[in-house]
């Protein structure tokens, strides 16, 4: 047996959590504040320094690939490391296979994080997404709803706070689209559900509006929530907002999708 994976809410974050049914097994959360569970213990509070836990999450990020000791050095230091950088990376591996154990840390040569038997946050979230969408367009709405949920509890969290590299920006980048299409589907699904849920479906297209204010699906959400919760004159205050957005900022009208909406409304 594998893990199942619960998101619970707590006040002001949300936490990810791994129930095993199987004690056996490694869970790790690096969006956030990093936590490992290994064989039931939790033993991040293990991980060596500031610097080994920007190493572990560079390694999970990475797991089940080969990576040069250079690339890992040049990610760990992207301003330039100590004078024995090579020294520093072998300490800090060293370090780290205490936690995790040697049998999943290989730092000769080449240096690997063999993950096989491990559920990590990151790529659950990638997972989610997936299903989620695959839910909407099959019209599956609790199913959606649940699988975007799932994607939003990780992107939202962030990734390293305070750490400035390439990598982490492509990480943050990543989540960042992640949270927007999680949002674009939970919406849809709320739309479907229907109900209470068309107060979510209507907060998920207001939030999109804010992050990707371009991005007109955000605003065609919003416009159906609106028209659903029995609101048109909102909606229709929404299109015009999108419209004069893309004037000002681009030059350009919405596309014919967001104007056969408008249409609608208007009809």
């Amino acid at each position: 047996m594998g893990l199942v994976l619960l998101f619970v809410v707590k006040p002001a974050s949300w936490t990810y959590v791994a129930e095993t049914l199987d004690p056996h097994g490694v869970c790790i959360q690096i969006c956030g504040s990093i936590m490992v569970e290994i064989d039931g213990a939790r033993v991040e509070q293990l991980l060596p320094s500031r610097q080994g836990r920007v190493l572990f999450a560079y390694l999970v990020v990475h797991h089940d690939q080969s990576i040069p000791r250079p690339q890992i050095i040049e990610a760990l230091w992207p301003t330039g490391g100590p004078e024995a950088a090579d020294a520093a990376l072998s300490v800090l591996l060293s370090r780290l296979r205490r936690p995790l154990g040697a049998e999943r840390l290989d730092g000769r040569g080449l240096v690997r994080l063999a993950l096989d038997d491990a559920s990590v946050d990151l790529d659950t979230a990638r997972e989610s997404i997936h299903r989620a969408e695959s839910a909407v367009v099959q019209q599956q709405w609790e199913r959606a709803w649940a699988s975007a949920q799932s994607a939003l509890f990780t992107a939202r969290r962030g990734f390293l706070p305070g750490e400035d590299a390439l990598w982490v920006d492509e990480v943050r980048r990543e989540l960042d689209e992640l949270h927007v299409r999680a949002l674009e589907a939970y919406g849809t699904a709320g739309l479907g559900l229907g109900g209470t849920e068309l107060a979510a479906a209507r907060d998920a297209g207001r939030t999109l509006v804010k992050r990707a204010p371009l991005r007109e699906s955000g605003h065609r959400l919003l416009m159906r929530a609106l028209a659903a919760e029995g609101n048109p004159a909102e909606a229709l205050r929404a299109y015009d907002h999108l419209r004069t957005l893309l004037r000002d900022e681009l030059g350009v009208s919405p596309s014919a999708e967001s104007q056969s909406l408008y249409e609608h409304l208007l009809a």
